[in-house]
């Protein structure tokens, strides 16, 4: 994407002053979207993101500076701009001999997403919008939506790296909100993948909008949920979100380097239950977090973060890795070029146990059980977290029962971890964006079914 000598120019101006490293990250990215309400196209919007990002490192401080004029010139003075910053560098300012770093593509695309117009495209979201619709007459309103992005990047940097990838994601999304006189619930689903347009060959977005409207409608028939501290159950696939959110972002070294988590300094100790394993795989193939690379170029990895319990490991970008003494994970991301990397999650979630959920139910003398998680908000220096339940149900000597509405868990992901005493078998990952210093992120969450002993529900019921 950049010939050799205007990446050594550019590279060689970034070293000037005596830093230590220099790296360009150049990106081409084309993204195209449409969303629908109530099955009548609300937006529809094509664009390009095109750009460099150039850092410098002095030892373990770092600069970062970005432009979207890829001349030669430009690329110099931007560079030279940003090594102004680094005063009495240590370097040498040489650039060691490129070599291309080459890789097997895990992520194959079968139908690029722009060969397909966007007709087609929006005759898919009106099936799902009419599907909904369908489901039950208090279904109020529906949104849908498609979104796809083909990201291809270069990165380049003065210990000699030089490598591309291709990234291509699409994701779907459908919204049904129910409607009395007094009351609004709504179900959601949101699946997508490091996949074309056959993303459509994986999922059926009729059956996903009707699952949708039925737990809008269920929650609008529901009760209010009681409060007070009981075990909760909550249910594979999104149900991981809270430990991406509460316990994920707590392992990243963002955190971790600055000793801004409450897992700093906790290697090889045990964090968490016995029956607890988590892991970060950024090369599951196809996953909506996968990649061949990561934005610094190194190769993705399956990290495992948490061994039946006992901190084995953090989530490492390059920098934070100079300043903790450790290598990178592979697990430096950024949302484009105009955000330095750090590190960052890809697909997250708890592993598989040897419970059933029929188990766990069967286990369970009263309790509630969520289903569905909605949205929250976390603390990342402590862990503390409030999560919404989308949809919940208590448990009754061992069976799920009627539905309750308004539930929220508010705990701490340290504390969480050490009260999962039962974790089902059946895994289930659910995609979702993540935020953080670099930007917004694609990212996994998931877990199979999991049993907390005790957790603080919050709800308006008796």
């Amino acid at each position: 994407m950049l010939n050799k000598s205007v990446v050594e120019n550019t590279i060689s101006a970034a070293l000037s002053t005596g830093g230590t490293f220099a790296e360009i990250f150049m990106e081409d990215t084309k993204r195209s979207s449409i969303s629908m309400v109530n099955g009548k196209v609300e937006k529809a919007f094509s664009g390009i993101d095109y750009g460099v990002g150039i850092r410098i490192f002095n030892g373990t401080n770092a600069v970062y500076a970005f432009t979207n004029d890829t001349s030669e010139k430009s690329l110099v003075e931007t560079a030279k701009n940003a090594a102004v910053v680094i005063k009495n560098g240590k370097g040498d300012g040489k650039v060691m001999d490129f070599t291309k770093k080459e890789f097997d593509n895990r992520n194959i695309i079968k139908i690029m997403p722009n060969t397909i117009d966007k007709k087609r495209k929006a005759e898919i979201l009106r099936t799902a919008s009419n599907a909904a619709f369908s489901y039950s007459d208090v279904i109020s309103q529906t949104r849908s939506g498609y979104a796809d992005v083909c990201q291809d990047i270069f990165i380049a940097n003065s210990e000699g790296l030089w490598t591309t990838d291709r990234r291509v994601r699409s994701r779907f999304t459908i919204e049904a909100v129910a409607s009395s006189e007094t009351e609004k619930q709504s179900g959601r689903f949101s699946p997508g993948g490091s996949l074309g347009f056959e993303l459509f060959d994986t999922i059926d977005v009729e059956e996903l909008a009707r699952e949708a409207a039925k737990t809008a409608v269920t929650m609008l028939n529901a009760k209010n949920c009681p409060s007070g501290k009981m075990p909760v159950v909550i249910d594979n696939g999104f149900g991981g979100v809270i430990f991406h959110e509460a316990c994920g972002h707590g392992l990243e070294a963002t955190a971790v380097a600055r000793n801004a988590s409450v897992f700093a300094g906790k290697l090889g100790q045990k964090i968490a239950s016995d029956v607890v394993t988590a892991i970060d795989d950024g090369t599951i193939p196809n996953g909506w977090g996968s990649a061949n690379i990561d934005d610094e170029g190194n190769f993705c990895q399956r990290n495992v973060l948490i061994e039946n319990g006992v901190l084995k490991s953090y989530l490492i970008d390059k920098l934070n890795g100079l300043r903790m003494g450790m290598s990178s994970t592979g697990s430096g991301r950024r949302e484009s070029y105009r955000f330095a990397p750090t590190s960052r999650m890809t697909n997250t979630f708890i592993a598989a146990g040897k419970s059933t959920p029929d188990e766990i139910i069967s286990n369970t003398e009263y309790g509630l059980y969520a289903k569905q998680m909605g949205g929250g908000s976390v603390d990342p220096a402590t862990g503390a977290f409030n999560f919404a339940v989308l949809e919940g149900y208590i448990i009754r000597n061992g069976k799920i029962c009627e539905p309750v509405r308004g539930a929220t868990l508010i705990g701490k992901g340290s504390d969480i971890l050490t009260k999962i005493d039962m974790v089902g078998n059946n895994v289930l990952r659910a995609q979702g964006m993540c935020g953080s210093i670099s930007g917004s992120i694609p990212a996994d969450v998931g877990q199979p079914m999991i049993r907390v002993s005790e957790i603080t529900v919050g709800g308006r019921g008796e």
